[in-house]
């Protein structure tokens, strides 16, 4: 006889808490006010607040409409030019250490999941130190893989600056075989980098530990520049035995929606470094089985073609001017805002408060982050003067301090 005894199924699942990011685009979508700007938005947009294709993205597109013959499958390494084109980008002169091996992924999502899972298998006691305030997926994201979390003070967002110090006193309790998560360049979600030296300071501190350092970098090149927004990560290739590398093209190429990027290790010896790539391939077998072809196809064409890599460094650098010139201009506007100008990348964190960004939100139609995060390039030229009028007059609002 059958029991009758209520068992639970998909249709008794509690509700999901919405992503706040998703709720926030949703919540600027609706608002009929025609003056309204979005700056929560992690996208690039130009002096005309579109996003674009890039010119070289666009002609790699044609050339592969027209040459592609088939779309059979590539199994789950997908475009093995792709990732052996961009070592020389992202790992200088490690870009022929045998010990690091490279596979595509959908995006740095993906690359994030394959090291986390990776991690997880490899070391099961090994724990995630991360900093706070960071991006929104990293935490889901490890917390999926199973890994214990440890938090890492890296931002005061009152004083605009990095918790140096702390950060380092906290890594310094992480034990052998714990993970380091560092942001490559351009911090999101507060655009605080490290110095050079601050670099150099938790390079030896990781190295003398043994810790396992694990650096996501998904906009190299909107903050100094490709080599300069690499050192951080290839100091680390220098200092260290084993290396994690979350890597993306979503930004730099602009091809968000396509989901590029690649997971790049580097193990003690190049037979243990394959051995780990053949984890990997299992883990995205079962994740993806293929990484889509598109996205990483272009980027390919882009980086075998002399002109049209020429063009998309002249197109990156178009798109790092303007950071640099719209962060001046916010800085300039206001002392509390002088602090933007000496960030990096596409993102800064105001020092607002809840209530302030609810009241720019009601009042001015600007809609940003609840921390205070902003996409600092997620507006038009002509709506840079009226966003900064907007977030003077809520500082100084007496109405809005809690």
């Amino acid at each position: 006889m059958l029991s009758t005894t209520a068992v639970p199924g998909i249709s008794d699942l509690p509700p999901m808490q919405s992503d706040s990011l998703l709720a926030l685009i949703a919540l600027a979508d609706a608002d009929p006010r025609p003056e309204k700007i979005d700056v929560g938005v992690g996208v690039y947009r130009d002096g005309q607040g579109r996003t674009p294709i890039l010119r070289a993205v666009k002609e790699a597109e044609r050339r592969l409409w027209e040459q592609q013959e088939t779309k059979s499958y590539l199994g789950s390494v997908g475009d093995k030019r792709f990732a052996e084109l961009l070592r020389p980008i992202l790992l200088g002169d490690h870009a022929g250490d045998e010990r690091i091996a490279g596979v595509q992924t959908p995006g740095g999502c993906g690359a994030l999941f394959l090291g986390f899972k990776l991690v997880r298998s490899a070391n099961p006691d090994a724990r995630l130190f991360v900093g706070t305030p960071t991006w929104p997926n990293h935490v889901p994201l490890a917390r999926g893989a199973g890994l214990e979390l440890v938090e890492y003070p890296y931002y005061d967002r009152e004083a605009g600056e990095i918790r140096f110090d702390e950060m380092l006193a906290s890594l310094g309790e992480a034990r052998r075989g714990d993970v380091v998560l560092l942001h490559g360049c351009c911090h999101n979600p507060t655009g605080a980098d490290l110095t050079d030296a601050q670099w150099d300071e938790v390079t030896r501190l990781v190295a003398e530990r043994g810790l396992l350092p694990f650096i996501d970098i998904a906009y190299q090149g909107l903050g100094r520049g490709l080599d300069e927004d690499a050192r951080g990560l290839r100091g680390m290739l220098a200092a260290c035995d084993e290396v994690l590398i979350a890597q993306s093209c979503d930004k730099n190429f602009g091809v968000y929606r396509d989901r590029v990027g690649a997971f790049y290790l580097k193990a003690k010896r190049r037979e243990a470094s394959a051995t780990a790539m053949a984890h990997v391939l299992q883990l995205a077998r079962e994740a993806w089985s293929m990484p889509p072809d598109h996205g990483a196809a272009a980027v390919r064409i882009v980086l075998e073609d002399e002109g049209l890599r020429a063009d998309w460094l002249a197109e990156l650098d178009s798109m790092r001017e303007r950071i640099a010139r719209v962060r001046e201009q916010l800085a300039a506007a206001d002392e509390r805002l002088a602090f933007i100008a000496d960030q990096y990348g596409m993102f800064s964190m105001l020092p607002l408060s809840r209530d302030q960004v609810l009241h720019l939100r009601e009042r001015h139609a600007v809609y940003m982050a609840d921390s205070g995060r902003i996409n600092v390039l997620g507006m038009a030229d002509e709506a840079v003067d009226r966003f900064v009028a907007a977030v003077v007059e809520t500082l100084n609002d007496p109405a809005t301090h809690g």
